[in-house]
Order: C-alpha cells, then sequence, then structure tokens
C-alpha cells in the first residue's frame, strides 16, 4: 500500500530518522516486483567483478530496473468527491467508451481517462477513490503499442470495479504494451483500499484506463502529464 507522511514531531522526523526521511524522499523505495530484476545483474557484476566492462553494464542494468521499478510516496488530495490518477504518465484519451465485457456491466459508453505510461514513467498503480473492491476480471489479449486507441480492446488486461461509500461505481483497467509482458494486481475481491494505495504494477510499458460513473465532470485534457495518487482527474457528481 502507499506510504503516508509522518506526522511531524514523531521520532522519525528528528536526528537519525529525519536524515533517513530526507534520504527516503530524495530516492524512491523499490516495489518489491523489481527485486529479482536488481539483484540479477547485481550478481552478475559481483561474478565478473576483474572484467571491467561486466562490472559495469551489470552496474548498469541494476540501475535502470531500480529505476523503472521505483515506488516514490505520493500524497493524494483530501477533498471529497476527487478521483485521482492511477498512474504516472500522459492523458492519451478522454472520451466516452464501453467499459470491458469481462466484467459484464452493460453496454451503455461510460466517461473515460487513458494514461499512457512509458519506460521511463513510475509503473506502480494507486486507487483513483476510496472503495470497496466488487470484481477483478483478467484477460489475455495482444501486445500492441498501448498509445494506440485499439490497445484497451485488444491489448492484455486487468480490470477491477471499485465502490464508493456512495454506491458509485468505477473501473479501472490495466493494460499492457508492446514491450509488457506482465500485469500484476495485489488487489482482491473484498479488500476496501483508500485512494492513493498502491494495488499494482506493470512491466515495461502501458496504460491504465479509468471509465467514470455518468454525470463525472472530467478535469483533464489530451496531452496532459498526470502523477499517480495525486493528479485530479474528475469529480464525482455529488
Amino acid at each position: 500500500m502507499a506510504r503516508r507522511p509522518t506526522p511531524p514531531g514523531t521520532p522519525e522526523t528528528t536526528g537519525l530518522g529525519h536524515v533517513a526521511d530526507l534520504v527516503r524522499s530524495a530516492i524512491p523505495p523499490l516495489h518489491p516486483a523489481g527485486l529479482p530484476f536488481v539483484a540479477a545483474p547485481l550478481a552478475v557484476a559481483a561474478i565478473g567483478y576483474r572484467r571491467k566492462w561486466v562490472r559495469r553494464a551489470g552496474l548498469a542494468a541494476a540501475a535502470a530496473c531500480a529505476t523503472f521499478f521505483r515506488h516514490p510516496h505520493r500524497v493524494p488530495p483530501n477533498r471529497a468527491g476527487v478521483i485521482v490518477s492511477a498512474a504516472d504518465g500522459e492523458v492519451a484519451l478522454v472520451d466516452t467508451a464501453v467499459p470491458p465485457a469481462e466484467l459484464g456491466l452493460g453496454d451503455q459508453p461510460l466517461p473515460r481517462v487513458s494514461v499512457f505510461l512509458s519506460v521511463l514513467d513510475v509503473h506502480v498503480q494507486r486507487v483513483p477513490v476510496s472503495g470497496v473492491v466488487t470484481e477483478i476480471a483478467y484477460k489475455k489479449g495482444q501486445f500492441l503499442s498501448a498509445d494506440l486507441p485499439d490497445a484497451s480492446e485488444a491489448n492484455e488486461r486487468n480490470s477491477m470495479v471499485l465502490e464508493t461509500e456512495g454506491g458509485q461505481r468505477l473501473v479501472v483497467v490495466q493494460i499492457a504494451g508492446l514491450l509488457a509482458r506482465r500485469i500484476i494486481c495485489e488487489a482482491k475481491v473484498g479488500d476496501k483500499l483508500a485512494i492513493g494505495d498502491t494495488y499494482g504494477l506493470i512491466r515495461f510499458g502501458s496504460r491504465v484506463d479509468t471509465y467514470f460513473p455518468i454525470g463525472t465532470r472530467l478535469l483533464v485534457n489530451p496531452g496532459q502529464r498526470t502523477i499517480g495518487g495525486e493528479t485530479v482527474l474528475a469529480e464525482l457528481d455529488s
């Protein structure tokens, strides 16, 4: 789950604890899914340390993987009714579309925002709004470039339905991209999640679609950059 800010005056904000907190804020921690990808090239660098090119290649690969799997601290807004971006990236689409068929939510188009993640973006996904997970559905598919409109329907994906305390339902969909070969979703049906919590990850280039209830006011446009867990995409109809 997403880390929360440490309240001022606690032991972690004084002395060595404060220094450690400053280091953590400057160097994002690693998502657990990235540990094998960082450990393997480090092992290669250690085994081949006598050969400069092997050592340098191993260290460079480990640094690249650590960057990809970074899991930075985020502070979600506390305004009622807001929906934040589930991912870092660029808004690729703002339109209406039918949610994934495997969810059985009908064929009525809903407001949708698609965020494209390049290999340079943070790739963990965060909960867009507080609520209870009512359904999760995985579907195999292709691995088209995630910035194409057809990727929402054709690509491998994992869909999660969230229901808010007010009974409003949102759908967030993790979509594999051209280089992605695994979607991780740590949430389970029945989980009660808070806005900004980390719930999953997609490896190496991907896209995240969020479907909103009819009447939701969308607040972003294509081309805008988003910060997962912080950028407000929309406001629910009160």
